[in-house]
């Protein structure tokens, strides 16, 4: 990767035995601007890894990227900037957003998002041996995770493989990256997402505007996301692990 992503730094351990230094290993958060046909839309404080792909998935969230095949092309400036030229209606006002549960404002949707009907998902079906392999194949692609204990990541699964795979120190973020990259055609929805956040509303609900059929997190889900859920159909499942989960909706694309 070209840009540094971790940095050490010397702490000291307190414990019933004394004291002792030991360096740790951080993530580098830092702040990017999302611009949009060279008009900027907002900002984010990220992990500086797949910064493409979380410009094209932070204007889906924002209302402004709505399905495959609108993003042309993304640029990442080294001054913390990510230019998307996409093909959109030119000179819409601002959306109405509304700021959900992400830490620090980071949770942001538009409202017109969150309201109307969905539209199908892309069908598709996991086995739980699949759901076992992609669990184990992300712990193999997050080296951050164990290293830093400071980042959320994501993965999709489709076609018997893992397709892509994400960090941030923002669950939000790494969803979006996956969303992203769904956005760029670099992966297919027809598949099932995993994160390792909570699965609130805006989570869910990014995930249902995309097509995503199955989604499923190391954690559980909200109230809300449960029945944004069953609004669209999607199958919810919380506390995955290899060989047990639990299924909140639509148990059906789940084979044993």
């Amino acid at each position: 990767m070209d840009n540094q992503i971790t940095t050490k730094q010397k702490t000291v351990v307190i414990s019933s035995t004394g004291r002792e230094e030991r360096e740790e290993t951080l993530a580098i958060e830092e702040p990017y601007k999302v611009a949009l046909n060279d008009k900027e839309i907002g900002a984010s404080m990220v992990l500086a890894t797949g910064l493409e792909e979380f410009g094209a998935g932070f204007l889906f969230g924002q209302g402004y990227i709505t399905e495959v095949g609108q993003v042309r092309e993304v640029l990442v400036c080294p001054e913390g900037r990510i230019s998307v030229h996409a093909d959109v209606e030119e000179g819409s006002e601002p959306k109405e957003v509304i700021i959900t549960s992400g830490c620090g404002g980071t949770g942001k949707i538009s409202r017109e998002m969150l309201e109307g009907a969905f539209d199908p998902l892309q069908e598709c079906t996991i086995t739980l041996d699949e759901i076992g392999l992609f669990i184990r194949e992300l712990v193999k692609q997050s080296p951050l995770g164990s290293t830093t204990h400071c980042v959320h990541g994501c993965g999709m699964w489709a076609d018997g493989r893992l397709q892509g795979f994400y960090e941030d120190v923002g669950r939000h973020n790494a969803v979006d990256k996956v969303i992203g990259a769904i956005l760029m055609g670099k992966i297919p929805a027809k598949g099932a997402i995993y994160t390792t956040g909570r699965l609130t509303s805006d989570m869910v609900l990014k995930c249902a505007r995309i097509g995503i059929p199955i989604v499923m997190s190391r954690t559980s889900a909200s109230s809300l996301g449960l029945a944004i859920a069953r609004r669209a159909g999607v199958t919810l499942v919380g506390y995955a692990r290899p060989g047990r989960l639990n299924v909140f909706n639509a148990p059906d694309r789940i084979i044993c």
